[in-house]
């Protein structure tokens, strides 16, 4: 048969729409084309996919050799399609049957000595084949590396190959001795080594607050002079956030499967990002001419921790405000556009002036007022606006230090948490912070007395209708923590003393 056509997923986003890989063998003066819109990885398969099959001990056809790779319309990109055109080029030249292909799908890029190396973005493909198993349920070979990853996803056939000769072997052993074993997902987590949170003296403020935006998932602003403890509270928000659904894991899984940095030890662990603040824009929200996640996607279900906050660059911090309100972003380009999800946390840190020591107890801020000013305008209006909890981070003077008394571990903090968050999950499915505003006005009704404060803190701070349903989310959460069905005015009040602050100049 001088034809063969396999399956394959090329990668749009977090979509892998099939690709069908056409393989002709016609007579003629040996040539080996690759059509179907390939990128330059695409094409370089050529000279890897001939090496690979000649270390393997099988013939290279010395005909013309053309490669389709369906639709044309759609770009392919990096060494995924190796194995298909490989093993197309044999079944095409009648060295491996061609029948079974049918019920695999193929993805693996090849060494010149025909071994199968990781390949980017195989939960993506995993999940598009679960998709369409009504239609046809395949079986997935790929690289042995990627297997575990792969595996995640259930329901699935995984058959992990170490090399070219092994597939082949495959398709033709007649008594079944060479056929590749299924893989079964048994994924070995790492221990958990988040640092504690008794580490940090003092602050029980600030630790209150890290515990309410840890239960309901609450973008958190902490400011202060330096060495107050602003990131030393921030990087122990890790071990207080409740653990993840089934859903969560794999989708934020799926988004670092497309750059290339998941680790299945990392399994069920919410990501915790935190680029430094030279970053661009592009880096934070994905790009690219084949467009990649960025920080944002990267930190799905997870934390985007942001320190020196007033040091990014102004538009660079803007470009977060419509995935924070949406939880999607979308990478436009002249041919294509991909959406990935952005569904982060975000933490941020930073000092209220260039010096640092604005609103310091003791030490003298050597800014002007005007001075000031431009840099926390550095944070724009809509931005802060976003962000549901702002604490102050004092430091503390020696004797504060010494006498300040044990506090909590994070195991049993972040026990608290996680009954907080079941509580959300059985009353609407979802953290408070995710609350639709049907959903606000229906779960966070307030009493008399309590509706007249909030309408009363609105108009002294002049909220905005978002800060107004910001707050109910934060009531609604410390309410949880305090496992009450309704919200009281206990709980409001503590709310508005945590939003008061978002002006940061006062």
């Amino acid at each position: 048969m001088s034809l063969a056509v396999l399956k394959s997923r090329a990668l749009a986003g977090m979509e892998a729409p099939e690709v069908n890989v056409e393989v002709h063998l016609a007579n003629g003066l040996p040539a080996f084309a690759i059509v179907g819109l390939p990128d330059t990885e695409v094409k370089e398969a050529r000279h890897r996919v001939q090496a690979a099959i000649m270390s393997c001990g099988y013939e290279m056809p010395a005909q013309r050799i053309t490669v389709n790779l369906a639709p044309a319309d759609l770009p392919k990109e990096s060494g995924r399609f190796d194995l298909p055109i490989a093993l197309g080029i044999l079944a095409a030249s009648g060295q491996i049957p061609t029948s079974p292909l049918d019920d695999y799908e193929f993805a693996g890029e090849l060494s010149l000595t025909g071994e199968l190396r990781a390949i980017p973005g195989v939960l993506a493909m995993a999940f598009a084949m679960r998709r369409n198993a009504a239609r046809k349920r395949r079986a997935f070979i790929l690289p042995l590396a990627n297997a575990a990853e792969a595996a995640l996803v259930q329901g699935m056939s995984i058959y992990p190959a170490p090399s070219l000769i092994q597939v082949c072997a495959h398709f033709s052993s007649s008594d079944g001795s060479a056929l590749l074993p299924r893989h079964v997902v048994t994924p070995e987590l790492e221990a958990e080594n988040y640092p504690d949170l008794s580490d940090v003296k003092g602050q029980q403020e600030a630790k209150r607050v890290l515990e309410i935006a840890a239960a309901g998932r609450h973008n958190l602003l902490l400011v202060g002079p330096p060495g107050a403890g602003k990131s030393m509270l921030a990087l122990r928000l890790g071990g207080l956030l409740p653990p993840m659904t089934d859903d969560e894991a794999l989708e934020s899984a799926a988004v670092q499967s497309l750059a290339g940095c998941f680790n299945t030890a990392r399994w069920m662990r919410r990501p915790f990002r935190a680029p430094h603040h030279t970053a661009s824009g592009p880096s934070l929200v994905g790009g690219g001419g084949t467009p990649r996640p960025g920080e944002i996607s990267l930190a799905h279900g997870g934390v985007l921790f942001l320190d020196e906050l007033a040091e990014f660059d102004r538009r660079v911090l803007d470009v977060l405000r419509q995935p924070m309100e949406t939880g999607t972003i979308t990478v436009s380009r002249a041919s294509h556009h991909v959406d990935f999800p952005a569904r982060f946390q975000l933490v941020a840190a930073m000092n209220a002036c260039p010096c640092g020591y604005h609103g310091h107890p003791s030490a003298k801020c050597k800014c002007a007022p005007d001075t000031i000013n431009r840099y926390q305008g550095r944070i724009s209006g809509p931005l802060l606006d976003r962000m549901d909890l702002l604490v102050s981070v004092n430091p503390l003077t020696a004797d504060e230090l010494e006498a300040a008394p044990a506090t909590d571990a994070s195991p049993m903090v972040a026990q608290r948490v996680a009954q907080a968050y079941s509580r959300q999950l059985e009353r609407q499915g979802k953290s408070n912070q995710l609350l639709g505003t049907r959903e606000v006005e229906r779960l966070c009704k307030l009493d008399a007395p309590s509706q007249a404060h909030l309408r009363d803190s609105m108009k002294r701070f002049d909220w905005s209708a978002r800060a107004y349903h910001r707050v109910l989310r934060v009531a609604r959460t410390i309410a949880d923590l305090d496992a009450s069905k309704a919200i009281k005015l206990k709980h409001l009040t503590e709310a508005i003393q945590y939003r008061r602050a978002l002006v940061l100049t006062t």
